[in-house]
C-alpha cells in the first residue's frame, strides 16, 4: 500500500513577504551606513589633482557629477575602479584618494593598475571629514545646483550610478 503525502501549497504571498523583508533590511542597512555622510549643499573645496592642476566643485556645475572617495588599500575600491573609470568617459567624475599615502604613491598605484582618473589626494582625510566619510568607498552624486542628491557608503553597482546620474540630470 502506497500513500502519497500531500504537499501543502506554498502561498505566493509568503514569497512576496520574504522578498519585501529582505529588500527592507538591505535599505535600512544602506541608510544606516550613510547616516553620517554629508547631505544638502555639497561642501565646496579647492584641491590639487595628482598632476598638480587645481580643481574645485564649481568646475562641475554644468552637469551632475560623481564624487567618489576611495583608497589604494581598499579591496572593494579596487573592484569598483574600472567602472568608475568607464563612467568618467561619459560623466563628470572626480575621485578622492583618502589616506592612501603621497601623491606619488597614489599615482604609482593608478599606473600599476592602468587607471586614468581625476584624483585629488587626501592623505590626512581632511576632505573626507568635510563630507562625513569614515569608510571607503563612499560615493556622492551632486546635481548642477551643487546639491547632494545621492550618497552611499560601500559598493555601488554601476547601473545604479548611471541611473542616478541620469536621474539627477532631469530632476
Amino acid at each position: 500500500m502506497t500513500t502519497k503525502t500531500a504537499r501543502k501549497p506554498r502561498r505566493w504571498w509568503r514569497w512576496v513577504l520574504e522578498i519585501a523583508l529582505i529588500i527592507g533590511v538591505v535599505l535600512l542597512v544602506r541608510a544606516w551606513l550613510a547616516r553620517d555622510l554629508a547631505q544638502g549643499p555639497a561642501p565646496e573645496f579647492q584641491g590639487l589633482l595628482l598632476d598638480g592642476s587645481p580643481v574645485t566643485l564649481a568646475e562641475f556645475a554644468d552637469r551632475p557629477m560623481l564624487l567618489h572617495f576611495w583608497a589604494t588599500w581598499c579591496p572593494i575600491c579596487r573592484l569598483e575602479e574600472g567602472e568608475i573609470m568607464r563612467l568618467s568617459n561619459s560623466h563628470p567624475v572626480l575621485t578622492v584618494a583618502m589616506q592612501s599615502g603621497s601623491a606619488a604613491e597614489v599615482d604609482a598605484h593608478l599606473s600599476e593598475r592602468e587607471r586614468e582618473l581625476a584624483v585629488v589626494n587626501d592623505p590626512d582625510g581632511a576632505l573626507a571629514q568635510r563630507y562625513g566619510v569614515r569608510a571607503v568607498p563612499s560615493t556622492f552624486i551632486i546635481d548642477p545646483d551643487g546639491q547632494i542628491v545621492f550618497r552611499k557608503q560601500g559598493y555601488a553597482p554601476p547601473l545604479e550610478l548611471r541611473f542616478r546620474l541620469w536621474l539627477a540630470r532631469w530632476l
